[in-house]
């Protein structure tokens, strides 16, 4: 390093005492902790969204309705698995179409496919037909 570098560190170094150094530290913890109060006394509206997924049968023997037994017992804190119909595709196979409504900072979508995923003995695939905020 040059001798110019390491002159103009020592005067930034000096020129903070460490009373500054703390007061700018407690100035932090405070704003934090008082972002943190008021974010959890916001009583605004809570941002929600409608999910309607369509689930495929890994094979034609595969019954829709335990499809659905399965992907009821999903359970999580602000998803609410709502209704559900059977649809007919062809040769016998049926899909699954099953809404639900899952609040936006409590579910994250990501987290609920990925145990949807985890259904691959009864599901090939899963499609998210419609995606909208409520």
């Amino acid at each position: 390093m040059s001798a110019e570098f390491e002159n103009f560190v020592e005067q930034v170094d000096t020129a903070c005492s460490d009373d500054e150094y703390q007061q700018k530290a407690v100035m932090t913890a405070e704003r934090l902790a008082e972002y943190n109060a008021k974010k959890a006394n916001k009583t605004g509206s809570v941002a929600m969204s409608n999910i309607i997924f369509d689930f495929k049968p890994c094979a034609d023997t595969i019954n829709v309705n335990d499809i659905e037994t399965a992907v009821r017992a999903i359970a999580m804190d602000g998803l609410v698995w709502g209704g559900a119909k059977i649809l007919p595709v062809g040769f016998g196979i049926n899909t699954l179409q099953i809404s639900c409504v899952v609040e936006d900072e409590k579910v994250s979508t990501d987290a609920l496919e990925d145990y949807i995923a985890n259904l691959d003995e009864l599901v090939q695939s899963v499609d998210v037909i419609a995606f909208n905020k409520v």
